[in-house]
């Protein structure tokens, strides 16, 4: 694609020169900021904090931990790095090959870097676990070394990539693992290692092998966040040792071709994918118990089965989104989704739904112990759709046998809040269960006895997570009470409901973990000019309210860095649009800014559900693109239009049944705002660039916008949500055969005819094996293009999935994406 010089027009080899230095330039932006947090209490009473980071000087991400001091003062000290693991130890890239698997786990989870990117750790006694290079390894921090530890390998007996390990809560020379879809479990000391689960047969034909055992279907990753399939009991009992576990049943997904990522010989991979509107995996909820005799072997394997399948109690279920153990371990918890998701039921299961099914001569006989009890405990419906989060805290055991009491959020009043639950599990009559019947202990309605409202209002509690100091009565939970711009760490009393604390700084956006009894935090702060910085806090109390919380700050573990260009601050703004609703939008002036000067201009857009772009946080290296094009001379802005995350419900909701079709009216109606009020913004010169959904809105800002948008980059853009997945198209847009229109209207390949016919307008990029978006999204839109005669450019990348993750090939396409830009625009 050589690009001929004209002017002040580089050549390809020279914009490929101007991206390698931007790079560089720009590499300030990219903040070691530790995640990953863990907290433990050595021996000493010392708290040491494990978290994941990059060295100074190096270039992976490995564990590295800091030691807080014993000291109650206020301090602004810099807590030192140290490394947890040598520095030569072989790590994930030390090999270019990965398994499938590990790249499709990254892929889900968005990750971006290279080296160590999970860990578990068991806080008593310092054992440590860790994936690389597809083997698993082990290290021991007694809290005591002087240098950095050596790993060793697990000795394992199975073949293939060992993926997200988990340490038993209860033993932890026990660690449990998938490998080739099923469920392995070593002891770390004798070196048993025991296969548990035989959903996998391990054959090459995908169409013969649907089961996989302890690892969600592809929805469940990409759409629910939920990466976890398998989970230990809390406590064991009588030296059994259980874990619950799902077996996912892929038999009615549909199979696609995708060019192997792992050959260049023209390869293919299958690849299983759930099409709106058709059959999505199948969920089991099974469970696996065994006991470790005298010679610390694993012995005593048995299988177990619910006796009432979820499917028969509840045949509206569709997703199995969340599942865990009550802190006690004497109940499973699971949240179920129907198919529209708009109905969520919280439901707990007795360990006696569990049942060992033995083989006889021509039947099968159950054995179980007690009754199996099933009560649903909470049960929620929405008109628009049910937004699955992770809050939800059962509380310690009242001295009512008969209740549950649990921490819990809604969206009931339009605005996700915390509630304080309190709901019946099982009558009871003078301590006496009033049947025998073991259907009669199945219970379908909630007996909700008591429903608090912990906070309220027109703003929003974030879905992640929530901290409980149960001596005290007090919730911890990030919120954005103050802006939808900040998030911010807020504190509510379960004795004062409604009274809720800001504990955090307006002006900046925070990130927090918690310690497991509340006594300390770590942050991650940031505003739109000021770099993060990493702070611990100690948590001390005056007395039991809100008010007697107070943060003492210990020290830093990364102190905020100083801009080397002022430039690399973009500014915001607020405007009404015609609706009524508030939005906000995020303008990067051009690096060469004079006043009087218009300059051409990039709307960077996504505009779909789940992404807030516009925050009052500082834009680094994950807005390397923006920095980039304003290095260059463009004004790059982004605006949240309706639809976007962090608003409430109704705000989102402004594109149910019609995405594609309402969004970009609010973008271009802040976009014209913008240049009325900043004479710096040429209309005349304004491209239109995104990736996925952003690729699909820029397609259609060409069509629908074709005077307002110069030119459009579109990277891996939906074309037809008949051709995305299940989870994600079905909650917003309804079934296909509920919303004909709504999936007619927002298809790209309907308006082919309103495409310009201009030369060097559109640009397509996209990845050949994406999983997420397929590339057929983009050879559908070419082939009809071609039929119509309309022009078009297309870039394709042969081995990159959906983010774009390879170093090179991203250096290729913001090579692609300033040619196209310099010489178009």
């Amino acid at each position: 694609m050589e690009v001929e010089r004209t002017g002040n027009k580089l050549s390809w080899s020279e914009l490929k020169g101007v991206v390698s230095d931007l790079r560089r330039q720009l590499s300030s932006l990219s903040t070691m900021i530790p995640t990953a947090v863990s907290f433990r209490t050595l021996q000493d009473g010392r708290t040491r904090i494990y978290f994941l980071s990059t060295p100074q000087n190096g270039w992976e991400t490995t564990l590295l931990y800091a030691d807080v001091p014993n000291i109650n003062q206020p301090t602004s000290l810099r807590l030192q790095w140290q490394c947890v693991i040598e520095s030569n130890f072989p790590s994930l890239s030390s090999t270019n090959k990965f398994s499938r698997e590990e790249q499709l786990l990254w892929e889900r989870k968005r990750l971006a870097t290279w080296g160590i990117n999970t860990y578990e750790i068991h806080s008593d006694s310092g054992k440590i676990i860790f994936p690389a290079s597809s083997s698993l390894f082990q290290c021991v921090d007694n809290g005591y070394s002087n240098g950095p530890l050596f790993p060793t390998k697990l000795r394992m007996t199975s073949a293939g990539a060992k993926l997200n390990p988990q340490i038993c809560p209860s033993n932890p020379d026990l660690v449990a693992y998938i490998c080739n879809h099923d469920i392995w479990v070593t002891h770390t000391v004798s070196g048993s290692n025991v296969r548990l689960t035989y959903a996998h047969k391990g054959g090459r034909n995908l169409a013969d092998d649907p089961l996989c055992a302890g690892v969600p279907s592809y929805v469940m990753q990409e759409e629910f966040c939920r990466y976890q399939g398998y989970w230990w009991q809390p406590a064991s009992a009588g030296g059994t040792f259980r874990i619950l576990y799902e077996e996912v049943d892929d038999g009615d997904v549909k199979i696609f071709c995708f060019p192997s990522s792992q050959s260049d010989s023209g390869e293919v991979e299958e690849f299983r994918f759930p099409r709106a509107g058709c059959a999505n995996s199948k969920s089991y909820l099974k469970m696996v118990e065994f006991k470790i005799n005298e010679h610390r072997q694993i012995v005593d394997v048995c299988m177990l089965e619910l006796q009432f399948s979820l499917s028969m109690l509840f045949p509206w279920m569709e997703y199995i989104v969340r599942v865990g153990w009550t802190p006690n371990s004497e109940y499973i918890w699971v949240q179920l989704l129907d198919r529209r998701q708009q109905k969520l039921e919280l439901v707990l299961l007795s360990l006696s739904n569990f049942t060992e099914v033995l083989p006889m001569y021509d039947d099968t006989t159950s054995v179980h112990l007690g009754s199996p009890i099933v009560q649903v405990i909470y049960s929620q419906e929405s008109r628009i759709w049910v937004n699955v989060h992770d809050l939800l805290c059962f509380l310690p055991s009242t001295d009512h046998s008969n209740e549950v009491q649990f921490i819990w959020a809604s969206e009931d009043t339009g605005f996700r809040h915390l509630y304080l639950i309190t709901s019946q599990i099982i009558p009871y009559t003078n301590g006496v269960t009033e049947s025998t019947e073991p259907m009669d202990y199945v219970f379908l309605q909630p007996k909700i006895l008591s429903k608090v409202a912990l906070t309220s209002g027109e703003w929003e509690v974030l879905a992640q997570n929530i901290w409980v100091d149960y001596e005290r009565q007090l919730v911890y939970f990030m919120g954005l009470k103050e802006t939808p711009l900040e998030k911010h760490l807020y504190v509510v009393s379960l004795r004062r409901p409604g009274e809720v604390r800001l504990l955090t700084r307006p002006g900046f956006s925070y990130s927090v973990d918690f310690n497991k009894d509340c006594t300390m935090i770590v942050t991650v702060y940031s505003n739109i000019q000021k770099p993060p910085a990493c702070q611990v806090f100690r948590i001390s109390h005056s007395d039991w309210t809100v008010e007697g919380v107070t943060l003492t700050p210990i020290g830093y573990l990364l102190e905020s860095a100083p801009l080397t260009n002022d430039n690399y601050c973009p500014d915001l703004y607020t405007h009404e649009i015609s609706s009524g609703s508030v939005l906000y939008a995020m303008v990067f002036k051009p690096h060469n800014f004079e006043h009087g000067k218009k300059y051409p201009t990039v709307l960077n857009i996504y505009g779909g559900p789940e992404v807030q772009l516009v925050s009052n946080s500082f834009k680094g290296m994950r807005q390397l693109r923006m920095h980039m094009l304003a290095a260059r001379g463009y004004c790059v802005i982004s605006i949240d239009s309706r639809g976007s995350q962090h608003r409430g419900l109704l705000f989102e909701s402004h594109i149910k049944k019609r995405m594609g079709t309402v969004e970009l009216d609010d973008q271009v109606e802040v976009l014209k705002w913008l240049a009325d009020n900043l004479d710096f913004i040429d209309l005349n010169r304004v491209a239109i660039h995104g990736w996925s959904y952003g690729g699909y809105l820029s397609l259609m800002g060409l069509i629908h916008y074709s005077e307002i948008f110069k030119i459009a980059i579109a990277g891996a853009p939906v074309t037809n949500w008949n051709l995305y997945d299940t989870g994600y198209t079905e909650r917003y847009m309804d079934l296909p055969e509920h919303n004909p229109q709504g999936y007619m209207e927002g298809s790209v390949l309907n308006y082919i005819n309103k495409f310009p016919e201009e030369e060097n307008r559109l640009l397509i990029i996209h990845g050949l094996i994406d999983e997420n978006v397929h590339f057929y999204h983009t050879s559908q839109l070419i082939n009809s293009m071609v039929k119509a005669g309309k022009p078009y450019q297309l870039q394709i990348y042969p081995n990159e999935r959906h983010s774009l993750r390879h170093i090179d090939a991203s250096k290729h396409y913001e090579t692609t994406l300033l040619s196209f830009l310099q010489n178009h625009l």
